[in-house]
């Protein structure tokens, strides 16, 4: 279902709307209010991992919020997404803000999982919007393919499996598998 498919909301017009009926969270994209897919059990899981896992790295480096809307520009338009996880360090968002809006910065790191129904190129496609929208780092989660591909503002992305050592710059001395990630979650092998 979209918002009123025929104008182009703009950015306020967005931000001003009544919340839809049940929980619909609604991303702003191409001037249109699109509904954000309903997470299933095992995407749950993997973002209580996630937001365990970079709590623990990130304790007074910043901060790790599921499914916060982030006001970026897309090709010069307002787009708001909800990503399923975003980290800012206090860099970006001093540790003094504190409102209740959306997120007024591009996160460090923007977490994506894929969901029934979307495929790994739609993702690649976002993760290189928020690219473009100066997010710092993405991955994208793939628990059907048990892996994690991690995109980069200069360099081409990167895709983990099973035992491969992932590390990042974002998070220095941390280490981790994309296996350990599904294991932690208790994500079945298929």
């Amino acid at each position: 279902m979209l918002l009123q498919a025929d104008n182009h909301l703009t950015l306020q017009e967005f931000l001003n709307l009544s919340p839809g009926e049940g929980d619909t969270t609604y991303e702003l994209i191409d001037g249109q209010a699109i509904p954000k897919m309903s997470p299933k059990f095992f995407h749950a899981k993997l973002t209580h991992v996630l937001l365990s896992l970079i709590e623990e790295r990130c304790e007074h480096r910043g901060i790790v919020c599921p499914e916060w809307a982030v006001l970026l520009k897309k090709k010069e338009i307002d787009w708001i997404p909800v990503p399923d996880i975003v980290y800012i360090s206090y860099e970006r968002l001093p540790t003094e803000w504190n409102e209740d809006e959306a997120c007024p910065v591009p996160p460090d790191l923007v977490i994506e999982i894929i969901s029934p129904g979307q495929t790994f190129g739609q993702m690649a496609a976002k993760a290189q919007d928020y690219l473009n929208a100066h997010v710092l780092r993405v991955w994208i989660l793939d628990s059907k393919a048990r892996s994690m591909t991690v995109f980069y503002p200069d360099a081409s992305p990167k895709t983990y499996m099973g035992d491969e050592l992932i590390t990042d710059s974002l998070f220095p001395g941390w280490e981790f598998t994309a296996e350990q990630l599904f294991q932690k979650a208790k994500i079945p092998l298929n």
